[in-house]
């Protein structure tokens, strides 16, 4: 019998470096939500919505009406106005009280571009606030305001 060395292998050494696989699996997910959620994200609309810490319940925001007829003739609280009176008017009002709400009441057959001039003229004269005021369709429901939604204008 002969006796000979008897050698040890060593086993397998720790691996020291860091598996990529599962990171780049969890990033590639994470790309693939952003590219799904980003066009969602973009066309979210914003509502500001009324506080009501600040006010009583029966207290209405200051406002001022702009009536546009079928021919186009704008009216500031009854009184026709033509475009040059009626951004200066708009102007004092904004100057005096900025938060200001403009109901602003057009005629159906008004073209949109009319509508356009009164509400720039609003937002020249330093009036952000704007309400359309329109009538509920014949044998509509009555909508539900809940706490997320806000009234229409009156």
């Amino acid at each position: 019998m002969s006796f000979g060395r008897l050698e040890r292998t060593t086993g397998p050494q720790p691996m020291s470096d860091i598996n990529m696989t599962p990171l780049v699996d969890v990033m590639l997910v994470l790309v693939v939500i952003f590219i799904l959620t980003a066009p969602l994200l973009s066309s979210a609309i914003r509502l500001d919505l009324p506080r009501a810490e600040g006010g009583s319940p029966g207290a209405v925001p200051q406002a001022v009406t702009v009536v546009v007829d079928a021919q186009g003739q704008a009216f500031l609280d009854d009184q026709p106005l033509a475009q040059g009176a009626l951004v200066e008017r708009l102007r004092r009002i904004g100057a005096q009280q900025p938060d200001t709400e403009l109901q602003l009441r057009a005629d159906a057959a008004v073209p949109y571009g009319r509508v356009v001039e009164v509400m720039d003229a609003a937002q020249r004269a330093g009036l952000a606030r704007i309400g359309f005021v329109t009538e509920p369709a014949k044998g509509a429901a009555a909508p539900v305001f809940g706490p997320e939604t806000t009234a229409p204008a009156r």
